[in-house]
């Protein structure tokens, strides 16, 4: 039946209000209009900024469907939609790229001006609804909303993917693959015989150490307070596991007495002032480069030790690697068809989508590196 016009009922994942549990709904979703494209969606991942968003730690309006590392098929279009057509298979965009702005028309910028979120809010969430539930409008996150069986998207957050990519694992390449991986190939390009430092070896981070590995680098150090996690960082590439409480000086600190000089590259993915700072303060005074992956709490600052700036050493900002993610993500994906990338490691854990709450446990509980549900 075709349903290109029609609004459609699925199932879907609601935050009602910050910090409260999940609710899966009967939800309508409407028809998508000009310049949107409606999805079927196959899986989504869990990542940590969704975690941040349902607990009202970065700008929202609630209720909202999370979620936005998604992989999925066009099941309809907008009026004036070129780049996909019905049947495409397609990820979802936490950035999308307009190709217009002055952020996507320079070569080096990626972060589109033209997300469609909240005034002053940057990568938080936007006040677009194509969703309502019981009566009730609910609005979208981060403009993809992928916690739910269909979702409706702007065709500048949407990628067109080979057809013969599995839809069971490829959602990770929507987010972590480019964030985690794509921050050391290619915004970092950590160098042969290089040492780096992660802190924080969740999903995005455990995505950075394969990067770092895939650079050639000769020593990665893993930092994080959850030691169950150590084995699987090991396996990844991780040369040196660190918990922060283990020690009675600041983990930076104990960096700098194992490498004697700093590490060439430091990555934050955690997303706490505390832990940038430490990063930066683990890096070579004079050509170390520090990133900051990890996405801050609302209102959040940091602050550095002006004088110590002058030394030579780069503090940097990434958001998914600096792709430029319609021009980009795709050749990721023929990357890990053609063996090129191996992204399975990442995939810990696949569960039904009405098995949400469970994989929020094993999240919480550092249990999984990317835990993808599937619809």
């Amino acid at each position: 039946m075709d349903t290109s016009d029609k609004t459609i009922t699925c199932r879907a994942a609601i935050a009602w209000a910050a910090n409260s549990t999940l609710s899966i709904e009967e939800v309508q979703v409407e028809p998508p209009k000009a310049g949107e494209v409606r999805i079927k969606l196959a899986s989504t991942g869990i990542c940590g900024t969704d975690d941040h968003a349902i607990k009202g730690l970065l700008s929202a309006i609630f209720p909202f469907i999370p979620g936005h590392e998604g992989a999925g098929i066009v099941e309809s279009i907008g009026k004036g939609v070129t780049s996909v057509k019905p049947g495409d298979k397609v990820l979802t965009l936490i950035i999308p790229q307009c190709r217009e702005c002055s952020s996507c028309l320079h070569p080096k910028g990626n972060f589109c001006e033209k997300q469609d979120v909240l005034p002053s809010s940057g990568l938080m969430l936007d006040g677009t609804s194509r969703f309502t539930c019981k009566g009730k409008k609910i609005y979208h996150s981060f403009r993809t909303s992928t916690f739910t069986e269909y979702t409706v998207v702007p065709e500048i957050a949407v990628a067109k993917i080979d057809d013969a990519a599995p839809m069971d694992k490829v959602s990770l390449i929507s987010c972590e693959v480019p964030t985690g991986y794509g921050a050391a190939v290619h915004s970092a390009k950590v160098t042969h015989g290089s040492t780096c430092v992660v802190f924080g070896l969740g999903g995005i981070g455990s995505a950075i150490v394969m990067g770092c590995k895939a650079s050639g680098a000769s020593r990665i150090i893993g930092v994080d307070i959850n030691e169950e996690k150590f084995p699987r960082a090991r396996a990844l590439g991780v040369t040196d596991c660190l918990n922060p409480q283990k020690f009675k000086k600041p983990v930076q600190q104990v960096v700098m007495e194992m490498t004697g000089v700093g590490a060439d590259f430091a990555f934050e993915a955690i997303g706490l002032s505390d832990t940038m700072l430490a990063a930066w303060d683990s890096c070579h005074r004079s050509y170390g480069v520090c990133l900051i992956v990890g996405v801050a709490p609302l209102n959040s600052k940091l602050s550095l030790d002006a004088p110590m700036i002058v030394s030579g050493r780069t503090m940097k900002g990434v958001c998914l690697g600096d792709y430029k993610t319609r021009d980009c993500i795709h050749h990721l994906v023929t990357d890990y068809l053609q063996n090129k990338i191996n992204i399975d490691p990442l995939v810990t854990h696949q569960l039904p989508f009405d098995q949400l709450h469970k994989a929020f446990e094993l999240y919480h509980a550092g249990k999984t590196i990317r835990c993808i549900l599937l619809f």
